[in-house]
């Protein structure tokens, strides 16, 4: 408790009850002797991260975990190290992220054993929902009943209350109605959804509460743990309520907990925010999150593509930091959520942005908004799946696959562990029945498919889905088995045309130097190497002599070892 007792005195200005503490340290002490789970001690080259849904294929009567299971054991294992369970617990609404019992699985997906049996495959990276739970949650119903020890579980505030400076991600009400035990209507702290009840912190025993689930999951075989939502988890009203000092606090005790517990499991936050406030979650490298989403990078990679210039791309990525070893880049480009737009700000002008969000919309995407503190909204994410970002209506399959590849041809090379959303992997278009059956724009993306219909177009030649599946299987697997690939690694952006996007990424431990190209655009490019030595593109073995100047075909990628 040496660096935990200082967190708690800071967070809660030195008044965490002494009885809080007690049941604290006794929680910590009984999950670290209960573990007998062995977490990988630093990231390398070869982790790659699926990330997907408990319940994304489903077989009559057979829980899905299982499901999930073979398909990984017969389709992804040779790809993925790691496995992202979005949400698989008892949930409300969201697609999990309304969580009703945190300690649970959900009786579609099946049970505890078998989260086991996938962690027997892979390394399992879970989502801990810390900054707000179901409105039909236990937890909730007791706040509703007034039973004794609820009562400050959820924040009230009047309705009068002056909340204009609040960071709002929605255009939904900050505070949301609900009827009490005694009669009385209390106004509810609601971040994202009537159905999603923030929980208070300032109260030790919500602290408490949730501590225990984070152990819980650290018991039940998380190796990376995800943080989501974690930016709003302090309210201080009067302020944005957004990366206040007691949320870093907050992040930086989970830090300090899994440390003591399970020593190599990594926190990971998840903050759709602009780059320098997502950053701010790496703390001093040491003593907060060991990774961060790059949220940047999808709309970078999305908008070089579109516009056919790496002019952002390259400003924005000359200026990453190196990690030191000690923190990396959760890399990736499509997830269960739309393409997030505030970490374009402070990066690309509004009208850049806005021009954007317009193209896509023309071309089929939905478009998710926010409130801002002068009343008007702003594009917040462009709901879309990566594949139909990145191309028009017409485009045919080939230039459908050839965009596709080139961009996750770059995140495969970025600095950082990349992820790849299941619906990728897979090839998916939009959903738009899904978005009219859900009811809500971020369903374009989360299609859920049976067994037999999955494996059906993934045996299908023919198809886009078949294409996809082995180009980027084929694409993710090389990566692994190059050193100059590992995480820590140093990047070098180069300076030319901006259609070209040039970065070296070498190793100093074994010498392995490799020189990505990139052509974003729709045209031919002559690229003059670097020197004159004899280069070998590692993704088609093809040999390229140095003297001479390379051509390179519209969209295309290199990676070249000399």
């Amino acid at each position: 408790m040496d660096n935990i007792t200082p967190l708690l005195d800071k967070i809660y200005d030195g008044t965490f009850p002494l009885v809080c503490r007690e049941k604290l340290a006794d929680a910590i002490l009984r999950t670290r002797n209960e573990l007998n789970h062995q977490r990988k001690a630093h990231w390398d080259e070869k982790d790659v991260v699926l990330i997907t849904y408990a319940d994304q294929f489903r077989e009559a009567d057979t829980p899905t975990l299982r499901t999930l299971s073979r398909f990984y054991q017969q389709h992804l294992q040779s790809s993925f190290t790691l496995v992202h369970l979005l949400p698989f617990f008892p949930y409300s609404s969201d697609d999990g992220f309304s969580v009703i019992d945190y300690h649970q699985v959900n009786g579609i997906c099946g049970d505890w054993s078998d989260i086991a049996e996938l962690h027997g495959q892979t390394r399992l990276m879970f989502d801990f929902v810390c900054n707000h739970m179901s409105a039909h949650s236990g937890w909730f119903r007791h706040f509703l009943a007034q039973d004794p020890g609820w009562d400050d579980f959820f924040i009230s505030m009047p309705p009068s209350t002056d909340l204009s400076a609040v960071t709002r991600p929605r255009t939904s009400p900050l505070l949301t109605p609900f009827q009490m035990a005694d009669g009385q209507t209390r106004f509810i702290w609601t971040t994202f959804s009537a159905d999603q009840i923030d929980l208070n912190f300032a109260n030790p025993e919500v602290l408490l509460s949730m501590v225990n689930v984070l152990l819980d999951y650290l018991a039940k075989g998380a190796d990376y743990v995800r943080l989501d939502a974690v930016g709003y988890m302090w309210k201080t009203p009067g302020t944005s309520c957004i990366h206040l000092e007691k949320t870093h606090l907050l992040v930086k005790l989970f830090r300090a907990i899994a440390n003591a517990v399970a020593p190599g499991t990594v926190i990971i936050t998840e903050t759709n925010v602009p780059h320098k406030d997502n950053i701010s979650y790496l703390g001093n490298g040491q003593d907060e999150a060991q990774m961060v989403y790059q949220f940047s990078l999808p709309p970078l990679v999305l908008h070089a593509i579109h516009n056919g210039s790496a002019r952002a791309l390259k400003q924005w990525a000359a200026s990453l930091d190196g990690s030191g070893g000690t923190t990396t880049w959760f890399n990736f480009l499509a997830s269960h959520d739309g393409i997030g737009l505030n970490p374009l700000r402070g990066i690309l002008p509004e009208t850049e942005i806005v021009s954007l969000v317009r193209d896509l919309a023309m071309e089929g995407a939905l478009v998710s908004y926010k409130n801002n503190p002068d009343g008007s909204t702003s594009p917040y994410e462009i709901n879309v799946t990566y594949m139909d970002a990145l191309n028009k209506k017409d485009d045919d399959d080939s230039t459908r696959l050839q965009r596709f590849m080139l961009a996750h041809a770059l995140l495969l090379a970025f600095p950082g562990v990349p992820a790849l959303y299941i619906q990728s992997i897979l090839g998916s278009r939009n959903d738009m029945d899904g978005v009219k059956a859900a009811g809500h724009n971020r369903a374009i993306n989360r299609q859920k498919y049976s067994l037999s219909q999955i494996e059906a177009e993934l045996s299908d030649t023919h198809s886009l889905r078949y294409r996809v599946y082995h180009a980027l299987a084929s694409l993710v697997q090389l990566r692994t088995r190059q050193t100059a690939f590992h995480p820590d690694n140093p990047m070098q952006v180069l300076e030319g045309d901006n259609a070209l996007f040039v970065m070296y990424r070498w190793s100093e431990k074994d010498h392995q130097t490799l020189l990505c190209i990139y052509n974003l655009s729709n045209r031919e490019i002559a690229y003059t190497l670097p020197d004159a030595r004899r280069y070998r593109d590692i993704i088609t073995d093809r040999i390229f002599d140095g003297e001479k100047p390379l051509t390179l075909t519209p969209l295309s990628y290199m990676w070249l070892k000399s």
